[in-house]
């Protein structure tokens, strides 16, 4: 933790440093120019991933990564272990070799109510022949364990749980989540080497648009945060683990030493609440802040109970409270099992799962061609909302929980996350169930399903099947492609029905005359939706290319692409590596791109398309106006009346600025209009986001 002064040292160190615009000749000046960038990014990770309070824009940020990347590839001598730099590029890591833990990393037993906690507490007493116990409360992070070992103030190694005494080494992957710091000064407690224990987690709102990104890149969604980050932590490729948004969380100072080996704790560090208080002051990410120090069960109980009911506020998944006896001394006393210490308990929340039955399985068409098994269960209610359908995402996952049709399943459903389904409960099988077969050809075109190598996803391919095609339709009308209001889902589907609509192009040649005819419809709404159809023609060239809906385009790449061209068909002749050079496209999404403009169906779509008028050519003026907003990020809530929802993030771009989509401690300007919600009351708990009016936000972009 850096002190009220340090902070503003290093703030004013920040400003000097960005009007550095390149590295210095001299290996001396370019030494001193290092260390002051690896303090002021440090300083500056430490209050975006722990604090969650950024003092520099992301821009600012960049601009300080980049200048120090550059003086160490200029002078690669300065290059140290522990620069920011070295958290990236580590390349693909193809084994995790098993590494023992200093100290076994034993499971917790579990408590479900008072009276649990009320005999956890005569035991303790007992053991440890005592009258009174202080306990260290603190919650229970629902995420992936990792061990951290610390030697000489660096971060040497990182590992998973394991069995608990063995854990496979992850220190590549761990050394990209920059809520981690790479060193840490432990010798300012005496402390030469030190094991700490910790949860990798995501944010549920990070969660939430991570799932959002692979629905609209039409991949399958996570079952949840835990799961995320337990399979992120084991990918080969540490880039890609870097991009899932996780944090770890330090909750526990399991070993440390002094330089003659003597044990830490105990001596000089007495207490749990102690250690909590030195990972907090070291910069790491700890429950410091969230625990509280019980002098009585029943304190401790009421603790638990007052975090039951607030859960759902808190940013990160938690599953329980966990209950440790506070002072060092008394732990050794108390003593633990093979299996789990018995100073320590979890109280574990009410449960967020129920059992039902599998009454179908049924298998959904996306509009990229993806096939879903959807479980049709007994409709239950579950946190809140009644549950009757459930994914099951792809083949494998419904091979590997071995549901059938009859089943007793157990589901759960974790805060906003979607609900699915944990197992199937083979002891209460009658005989009468039956096993799900994946088809071989589409339910909706009965072609032929084909699974690409290296996917779980299997696909109908053909570009004409129905569902596809309504599908991709309805993507192509929506609000951020071509925007044709009144050409909602419901629409497009009656008009699939009635044969008004088989074909992205047929939404140029309706026939209004007909429609017009149409229950719900007349002279005035038909006009409406012919108006509203010739002014999509003139759409900017990115919005067709994302309402194409290509696998793995978002609106970001759909930008991108159209600022690499002249007109759209420039893509037909854009190889894998053309592609690749492009801003933030990798070989996966490079070949959705090659896979879509070789298809000669497509190109006949879009040369259609350019027939009746579309827009089909970019446009090489710059976009940006002005910078007066550059380096700040922005969201607009409620409902806007001077101005639509796309018109105000164009602005934004329009003068340098960027558009987010949640509320976060990146998010500079939250503009509110009329009948702001969740996202408002979100935004009025940070302090550093500013709160406008529609108004407030014209003046500013004036």
């Amino acid at each position: 933790m850096y002190s009220k002064q340090q902070q503003q040292d290093l703030i004013h160190l920040s400003q000097k440093l960005l009007k550095v615009d390149a590295p210095p000749s001299h290996k001396n000046e370019a030494g001193d120019l290092v260390h002051e960038l690896r303090n002021v990014i440090s300083f500056h990770d430490w209050k975006y991933y722990v604090q969650n309070d950024p003092a520099v824009s992301d821009f600012e940020y960049d601009k300080l990564f980049k200048l120090l990347k550059k003086t160490e590839e200029q002078f690669p001598e300065l290059l140290m272990f522990d620069s920011p730099t070295q958290r990236v590029a580590y390349g693909l890591t193809k084994e995790f070799p098993s590494v023992a833990h200093l100290v076994p990393m034993l499971s917790l037993d579990n408590s479900y109510d008072e009276a649990d906690l009320i005999e956890f507490d005569r035991r303790v007493k007992d053991l440890a022949e005592v009258e009174t116990v202080e306990y260290c409360v603190e919650p229970k992070f629902d995420g992936a364990s990792i061990a951290l070992i610390y030697e000489n103030d660096k971060l040497i190694r990182g590992a998973t749980r394991g069995d608990g005494a063995m854990g496979e080494e992850i220190t590549n992957n761990v050394k990209v989540l920059r809520s981690l710091p790479l060193s840490a000064p432990f010798s300012k407690y005496g402390i030469k080497k030190a094991e700490l224990r910790g949860e990798v987690i995501i944010q549920k709102e990070k969660f939430k648009r991570i799932n959002e990104k692979r629905i609209e890149e039409g991949l399958s969604v996570f079952a949840n945060p835990r799961n995320s980050a337990s399979g992120a932590l084991r990918m080969q490729d540490s880039k890609e683990v870097a991009g899932r948004g996780l944090e770890g969380f330090m909750y526990h100072l399991a070993y440390a030493v002094d330089a003659n080996g003597k044990n830490v704790l105990r001596d000089s560090v007495t207490s749990h609440e102690q250690s909590l208080e030195i990972l907090y002051t070291l910069g790491f990410k700890s429950p410091y802040e969230i625990k509280k120090v019980c002098k009585t069960i029943n304190e401790v109980a009421q603790f638990c109970e007052h975090w039951q009911e607030k859960r759902d506020s808190f940013p990160y998944e938690i599953d329980g409270m966990v209950v440790k006896v506070n002072k060092y001394r008394l732990q050794e006393l108390t003593g633990a099992t093979s299996h789990h210490p018995r100073w320590a308990m979890a109280y574990k929340f009410k449960a967020r799962q129920a059992t039902t039955q599998l009454n179908a399985v049924i298998f959904s068409v996306g509009r990229t061609g993806a096939i879903t098994p959807i479980a049709q269960v007994e409709p239950v209610y579950l946190a809140g909302v009644t549950i009757s359908n459930i994914s099951l995402f792809n083949e494998e996952i419904l091979r590997e929980k071995d549901v059938r049709i009859g089943d007793t399943v157990l589901i759960e459903r974790a805060g906003d996350v979607i609900p699915y389904i944990v197992k199937s409960i083979p002891e209460a099988r009658n005989g009468n169930e039956k096993i799900v077969h994946f088809p071989k050809e589409c339910p909706s075109c009965n072609s032929t399903l084909v699974k690409t190598e290296g996917e779980a996803i299997i696909r109908c391919v053909n570009v004409n099947c129905p569902v596809q095609v309504a599908g991709r339709i309805i993507h192509f009308v929506s609000g951020d492609a071509m925007d044709i209001r009144g050409l909602g889902e419901s629409i497009v589907s009656k008009f699939f029905e009635e044969g008004l609509l088989k074909t992205i192009p047929d939404i140029y040649r309706l026939d209004f005359e007909k429609i017009k005819t149409l229950e719900g419809f007349g002279e005035k709404s038909a006009v409406k939706l012919q108006s509203a159809i010739e002014a999509s023609k003139t759409q900017p060239i990115h919005r067709v290319i994302f309402g194409l809906g290509i696998r793995y385009v978002g609106e970001t790449t759909a930008k991108t692409l159209a600022k690499n061209i002249n007109h759209i068909l420039d893509l037909k002749e854009k190889t894998l590596e053309q592609l690749q050079e492009m801003e933030d496209i990798g070989p996966k999404v490079a070949g959705g791109i090659l896979e879509f403009f070789q298809n000669q169906d497509n190109i006949h779509l879009l040369q259609e398309l350019e027939k009746f008028g579309v827009n089909m050519t970019a446009d090489k003026t710059s976009s940006v106006k002005s910078d007066k907003l550059q380096g700040q990020t922005f969201l607009f809530t409620g409902t806007l009346e001077k101005f639509s929802r796309n018109e105000a993030e164009e602005m934004v771009e329009a003068n340098g600025g960027k558009n987010v989509g949640s509320v976060s401690s990146k998010l500079n300007y939250l503009v509110a209009g009329a009948s702001a919600g969740s996202k408002l009351e979100k935004a009025k708990k940070i302090a550093s986001i500013k709160i406008l009016t529609e108004e407030e936000f014209l003046e500013l972009v004036k």
